[in-house]
């Protein structure tokens, strides 16, 4: 970094920005030591409630019984007496609109009194509601400046935290839903909590047919591995597009990438280590359960990945966990990139959600067990989720929309944008033998014989895996691989268990009807996990994801092939797809088309950003030092032939730079004029213009500019290298 091109004042003032000193490690104390210790969590209820007000709070937060009202002021004082013994001065109801964000607003405890003095004060009306402003989040029209009210609801079900700076500032934070006036819903949260109870009601209904008399509810559980990139700050503030974007318009790539396969697993760089160490401690303070952490295939990537937990709990963990990361990275110098392709030429970064359904009795109803060939009450479960899938597959395709994520599926990094079902050979086999009347092969797993006398068998899972898959099996639950590493993990979780209960209250009404019938109860599920694994055989896939020939064979099975966000969003207002989160009050037709619209405006507005850092970037950064190189190339030039008479190598290496300069030049103007041009009258036109006319545009001047890098002399050159964001750690 000896350029004295590329010192700038922001280089100046992230330099001048004072880091906290990492405190230092204390040998005897565990990680786990400090679990939970900044969660209002059923240990401090216990300690702190009396014992009938913590009951009935328990059977809130557990069964979904409503709050007693009574009781929401005896808990808020139990909170707030709590949150201020451990240094909190603000509270605030934490909630996650539209944008893709979490928001809050801070309000103190303290409360001015007519005398100058102050009390501390928390009720519980205070606890139980809120009221931002909702026309300044999106609302997709059903909010509006001159009708503005909304409201925040504290969510029982999900654990109060503090959360605090590197100085001891703490905050409580309060999990809360986010409606409309209208009582219509703004944010994430609240039709994910309906498609819970949606899920949860319809499995009920199949384990009473199934004869289980004792579960109260079925829970969708969920693990969210979490990839990012590091890149040192004082790097990133030299990006403006990575500062803008959260992702580099330019960049040439480097001698060196992920070709060597070195970086996947490989030993963690000891600064990165104490990062991952800082974020974790801060995890576990939060009550939530990091369990694994590893290098990634790309250089510069890494992930860490939770164990499982009820999926709205799960939700705000994620959420959480992306927020301590970035800002546990300032302490250690780097800045976390959750962008889902910061870097051109090497894997993105996505968020791998693995699902499964779970009774109140603590039984996993994705568990095949050791003969799942006999196991009625996982095949009745697993033909719903066949069903679930590919009935509807556009809404799926629906969770994972973004323009960030349109970088990665499909481009052989991550599952295509096709949505398929991998199963493995051995439950694959058992489908269609029920299927087509076959008799099944011996569904038990021989051990893998490895060949080393030393070593002993080792068992062998049922299926192998697939990681081309979208939406793969892998051994007690599902793993929807194609989620992007910044998304909100609620948008995919909400479909998944809307369309699992649309799948669960057909098979309900079908075995309903046979029994009604007189038809014993082993003979229906028999007919009706023949009928049942034989339609929806298509949506099964156990080959390679990335292959041409499968996105053929996909489209001789009538599986829709979505390639981008915007042909993904052009389905929203479909019929069968309003149904699928009508059919259980998951959302309503206008709360669905209002998300429609936000989703649209924001994929345009991300392009728009990026058009236009990519245009100023491009005029005041990179042409000047490009024209500038060129000019002093031309002296070169004139200079060599001056002496030698013929400097033909000479001018035809200034003609490729001139070259590349002229074109970076029109396809600015090109871009400029794009980003001028009228777009559309309506949210899709809009979106489906920049898709194909803005983005385009802006991979022209990429093309030119970064063929310049690999022209211009690298001690000029204004931006960063790609070898230098991904190998400095």
């Amino acid at each position: 970094m000896s350029s004295t091109v590329r010192e700038s004042a922001l280089d100046d003032i992230a330099l001048a920005q004072p880091v906290p000193p990492l405190p230092a490690p204390d040998p005897g104390k565990s990680l786990a030591s400090g679990y939970g210790r900044d969660v209002f969590d059923i240990r401090v209820m216990r300690q702190r409630l009396p014992r009938d007000v913590y009951e009935r709070l328990q059977q809130t937060m557990t069964r979904r019984v409503p709050l007693n009202p009574a009781d929401a002021d005896v808990v808020a004082g139990a909170m707030k007496d709590w949150a201020l013994e451990h240094g909190a001065t603000h509270y605030t109801h934490w909630f996650q609109p539209m944008t893709g964000l979490t928001a809050e607003k801070h309000d103190a405890f303290l409360s001015p009194t007519p005398d100058g003095q102050v009390f501390g004060e928390f009720s519980g009306k205070m606890l139980i509601k809120g009221e931002p402003d909702a026309s300044s989040f999106p609302s997709g029209g059903i909010r509006s400046t001159f009708e503005a009210r909304g409201y925040t609801a504290w969510d029982p079900t999900s654990p109060v935290f503090l959360l605090g700076d590197d100085y001891g500032r703490k905050t409580l934070y309060i999990p809360t839903v986010f409606y409309s006036y209208t009582g219509e819903a703004l944010d994430r949260k609240t039709p994910l909590m309906r498609s819970v109870e949606a899920v949860s009601g319809q499995a009920l209904r199949i384990l009473r047919l199934l004869g289980n008399t004792t579960a109260t509810s079925v829970q969708a559980m969920v693990g969210s591995e979490q990839e990012y990139f590091l890149v040192d700050r004082r790097l990133y503030v030299q990006r403006p597009d990575l500062m803008m974007c959260g992702r580099t318009l330019y960049g040439a790539r480097p001698a060196k990438g992920q070709e060597m396969e070195d970086h996947y697993f490989g030993s963690i760089p000891s600064r990165v280590l104490a990062y991952m160490q800082d974020v974790e401690q801060r995890l576990f303070a939060l009550g939530i359960p990091a369990h694994t952490r590893h290098n990634e295939v790309a250089p510069g990537q890494f992930e860490i990945a939770p164990v499982y937990e009820d999926v709205n709990i799960a939700t705000d963990h994620n959420m959480l966990t992306m927020e301590v990361m970035r800002r546990t990275a300032r302490r250690h110098g780097y800045v976390c990139l959750l962008h889902e392709k910061p870097f051109a030429g090497v894997n993105g970064s996505g968020k791998h959600n693995n699902w499964s359904l779970c009774d109140s009795d603590g039984h996993n109803l994705l568990n095949p067990g050791e003969t799942p060939m006999k196991n009625a009450q996982f095949l009745v479960f697993l033909a719903a989720v066949l069903r679930a899938v590919h009935k509807h597959s556009v809404n799926l395709r629906l969770g994972i929309i973004g323009a960030s994520n349109d970088h990665r599926l499909g481009a052989n990094e991550a599952p295509p944008a096709v949505i398929s079902v991998y199963l493995g050979e051995s439950l694959s086999r058992i489908i269609r033998a029920i299927a087509y009347g076959k008799e099944a092969a011996d569904d038990s797993v021989e051990p893998v014989e490895i060949g080393v006398s030393v070593l002993p068998d080792i068992p062998r899972d049922l299926s192998d895996r697939n990681r081309t898959s979208p939406f793969a099996f892998t051994g007690n639950k599902f793993e929807f691989r194609a989620l992007g590493s910044s998304q909100n993990i609620a948008t995919a979780n909400i479909v998944l268990n809307a369309a699992m209960a649309c799948a669960l209250d057909d098979i309900a009404n079908m075995l309903e009807a046979e029994l009604a019938k007189g038809t014993p109860l082993n003979a229906a599920i028999q007919s009706l996990l023949a009928r049942l694994f034989a339609e929806h055989m298509p949506i099964v896939f156990d080959g390679n994801g990335y292959s041409e020939e499968w996105l053929a064979e996909a489209e001789r099975r009538g599986l829709p092939n979505l390639k981008d966000t915007v042909a993904a969003l052009a389905h929203y207002g479909d019929k069968d797809v309003m149904e699928v989160f009508a059919r259980h009050n998951v959302l309503s037709p206008r709360e669905m088309l209002s998300r429609q619209e936000i989703l649209l405006e924001s994929y345009t507005h991300t392009l728009s950003i990026e058009g236009h850092t990519a245009l100023k970037l491009g005029r005041t950064r990179l042409l000047p030092a490009a024209l500038g190189y060129q000019a002093r190339l031309a002296e070169a030039v004139a200079s060599a032939a001056a002496l030698v008479g013929d400097a033909a190598e000479e001018k035809a290496y200034f003609l490729r730079v001139r070259a590349e300069v002229s074109g970076l030049l029109v396809a600015l103007d090109a871009l400029e004029a794009a980003l001028a041009a009228p777009s559309g009258e309506t949210a899709l036109a809009r979106a489906a213009y920049a898709r194909d006319v803005v983005l385009p545009a802006m991979n022209v001047c990429r093309e030119h500019a970064d063929a310049l890098e690999c022209l211009c002399s690298a001690h000029e050159w204004p931006l960063p290298s790609y070898a230098e964001l991904l190998w400095l750690h």
